[in-house]
């Protein structure tokens, strides 16, 4: 090709005084075509020069728009199958070329190369190619992108330049800045492309760097995460610490994927978490059910005939301790349930629907941050557990589902009657969520006492003993005669158990495993109290 002459206005950058980067020409070259021939229309009704590559190319000729092939510009074709097009000196010295230094100047007229002043690339989808998990290793590697990166880290780097677009989403806002400054792209606006940009390349690069180290071992020598925020919060843990929710890059789901919210109060930094704990559990029960958290410790869990029964049961658990709580429901809002849940004060409410008529009702709590799930996809099984440590993380398999009933051993002579079984499942399900140490009592579908956090296993037994009393009453007696009690680990003592029986219950369900699993076992033995071990713990901490 011939290139214009270089002391012409169209091959020159023009910086403006206040900072502002006249655009003259421009380069795209996109995977996602979303949006880009109305991008380069809106370029080219600036008078800003189109150059391209292969499929790019074609779309925006097939708009209607002239384009200059980027080979034309290097004077080099595509090799290798494509794999090798942007990398060439021309096209990198036309983005890296810095416009205030004389001597870069220079060396683009004495070349005879025009300057890049605007970059739009998006990269090859590394990340929804490997997303099946049956991909083969040739087709992901050639869906690595490299002349991509290397043309967004440089115009990135030369934004003092150079504006760099990599996400479509950015189309209209650069568009609109460009038409409003008659084709010029402000210095603050450049800035924070490069940002996006170089946070559009980390986070690739992260997505291949854990596909690889997937293939050696399960916990690499390096682990490279990106994250991108989903919102920003009210507040932190406490009102003077500022707080945002992020989400990790490539993941199936997160917390607040797919949920609208539908009224109240922006999120808090407690109310995600506590709502993160509901969500978890409320998802373990195919019945109807209802969770009701506080402080990230469930202090009120029911199955129901529906959610309204599944409410009404977890609600009087612990009464309250439900005020201010988090409650999840794993069915829709009726209008019955809408009028107990708008009667008393709560911070969330979470809800897969909501039936004609029970929206407004629970709307009316201006403050109460209503939430609607959509989210139907599995949470993914070879997704780890992250706990912050002061300069580090702790990561490890997540915890998984509950043990089925097939693998737990009744190691009494009594064993379990069906009504048994079926509340030391509900009781361990519970147990799994609840901080450790854990107790929970329950019976019939319902919890009855909670006991979480404590030093001490036994003083879980009694704080849930004591909860159920508080709550119920004379009644609690009654309800605590025949139910069942789940440890999240092990009782070291017979002293746990004893004081749960001593207070009605007929079965206790824990993991085992303990040195003195003798003396606990003889200690239900003389109740006459059948007792199941599941083989597997579930601290929580």
């Amino acid at each position: 090709m011939t290139d214009p002459s270089p002391d012409t206005p169209e091959t020159r950058t023009e910086v403006r005084g206040d900072g502002a980067v006249r655009v003259r020409r421009a380069l795209l070259s996109v995977s996602d075509k979303t949006g880009i021939a109305d991008f380069g229309r809106a370029l080219t009704a600036l008078g800003v020069e189109l150059l391209s590559t292969g499929g790019t190319a074609i779309a925006l000729r097939e708009a209607g728009l002239e384009v200059t092939d980027v080979s034309e510009f290097t004077g080099q074709e595509e090799i290798l199958d494509g794999r090798v097009k942007t990398l060439h000196p021309r096209l990198h010295a036309a983005l890296l070329a810095r416009r205030e230094d004389p001597d870069h100047m220079a060396v683009l007229e004495r070349e005879g190369i025009a300057p890049i002043d605007l970059v739009c690339v998006n990269l090859y989808p590394f990340e929804q190619t490997i997303a099946g998990g049956d991909v083969s290793p040739d087709l992901a590697i050639e869906n690595i992108d490299i002349g991509g990166p290397t043309m967004i880290r440089a115009a990135a780097k030369n934004h003092a330049g150079v504006a760099v677009v990599v996400k479509p989403e950015s189309y209209d806002a650069v568009s609109a800045e460009l038409e409003e400054s008659g084709g010029s792209v402000s210095a603050s606006t450049r800035h924070w492309l490069a940002n996006e940009a170089f946070a559009q390349t980390a986070r690739y690069d992260a997505a291949i760097s854990r596909w690889f180290s997937s293939e050696y071992e399960d916990f690499p020598e390096h682990v490279v995460g990106a994250f991108e925020k989903v919102m920003d919060l009210s507040y932190g843990e406490n009102p003077h610490q500022r707080a945002a929710l992020y989400a990790e890059a490539g993941g199936r789901r997160h917390v607040l994927s797919r949920v609208s919210k539908l009224g109240g109060k922006a999120l808090s930094f407690n109310n995600v978490l506590d709502l993160d704990s509901a969500r978890a559990l409320v998802e373990d029960f195919e019945q109807p059910a209802c969770v009701i958290v506080k402080h990230n410790n469930p202090c009120g869990v029911a199955v129901g005939a529906d959610p309204l029964e599944a409410w009404e049961k977890a609600f009087a658990c612990d009464p309250m301790s439900a005020y201010g709580g988090v409650v999840a429901l794993n069915g829709p809002v009726t209008v019955p349930l809408a009028e107990k849940l708008a009667g008393i004060f709560l911070e969330v409410l979470f809800a897969p629907g909501f039936e004609e008529g029970a929206l407004e009702i629970v709307q009316a709590r201006e403050s109460l941050r209503i939430l609607c799930s959509e989210e139907e996809r599995e949470i993914d099984p070879a997704e780890r557990d992250l706990k912050r440590v002061q300069g580090g993380l702790l990561i490890q398999d997540r915890d998984g589902d509950p043990e089925p009933r097939e693998i737990m051993e009744a190691v009494t002579s009594r064993e379990p009657g069906e009504q048994e079984w079926a509340d030391m499942l509900f009781a361990w399900t519970v147990c799994r969520r609840v901080r450790s140490n854990a107790i929970v009592i329950a019976r019939d579908g319902a919890t009855l006492g909670i006991g979480a956090g404590q030093m001490s296993r036994v003083d879980s037994v009694r704080l849930a003993v004591e909860k159920c009393r508080a709550a119920r009453g004379e009644e609690a007696d009654g309800l605590l005669a025949g139910s069942a009690v789940a440890s999240d680990a092990f009782f070291p003592f017979a002293d746990g158990p004893e004081l749960a029986i001593a207070a009605g219950s007929t079965a206790v369900i824990e993991p085992g495993g303990s040195k003195r699993d003798g003396e606990v076992i003889a200690a239900c033995e003389e109740a006459g109290v059948a007792m199941v071990f599941t083989k597997h713990r579930h601290f929580r901490h």
